[in-house]
C-alpha cells in the first residue's frame, strides 16, 4: 500500500493532505473548515474523483470546526462519489464536529467510522 502523501492545499486556518491508500484516498482536514476554507476541501476531493477513486475517507481526527458550508462540500463529494459507485467515508471526528452532523441529520446519508483504521478496513462496503 502506498501511504505517502499525494497532496496538500493551506491557509492560515485550515491544511488538508490527500494519500492514497490501496483503492481509497484518504483526505485528511486539519483545522477549521468553513466559508472561507470549503475550497481548500472541495479542490482536493474533486481531484481524487478525476483520478478515479469513487471511495473517499475523510480523516477527521485534526478537524477542530466544520460549519455548513464546509458540510455542504462534504455532501456534494458524496453525491458525486456514489454517482461514481463509491462514497464517502468520515472517520474519527471530534465531538463539536459530530454534533454538527447530528444536529443536521447529516450523519445519517454518511457511512461513519469510530477511527480511519476501522473505514480503511472497510474496503468493500460501497456499492
Amino acid at each position: 500500500m502506498d501511504h505517502g502523501t499525494v497532496g496538500s492545499a493551506q491557509s492560515g486556518r485550515l491544511l488538508v493532505e490527500v494519500r492514497e491508500t490501496g483503492s481509497s484516498a484518504v483526505v485528511t482536514p486539519a483545522g477549521e473548515l468553513d466559508h472561507h476554507t470549503a475550497d481548500l476541501l472541495r479542490e482536493p476531493l474533486e481531484e481524487c474523483l478525476a483520478k478515479g477513486f469513487s471511495r473517499l475517507v475523510v480523516d477527521c481526527s485534526r478537524l477542530e470546526f466544520c460549519d455548513s458550508t464546509g458540510l455542504n462540500v462534504l455532501l456534494g463529494a458524496r453525491l458525486k462519489a456514489e454517482a461514481a459507485g463509491g462514497g464517502v467515508h468520515l472517520a474519527a471526528m471530534q465531538p463539536v464536529v459530530a454534533r454538527v452532523f447530528e444536529i443536521t441529520g447529516a450523519e445519517a446519508v454518511f457511512t461513519v467510522h469510530d477511527t480511519l483504521e476501522a473505514a480503511l478496513s472497510g474496503a468493500g462496503d460501497d456499492g
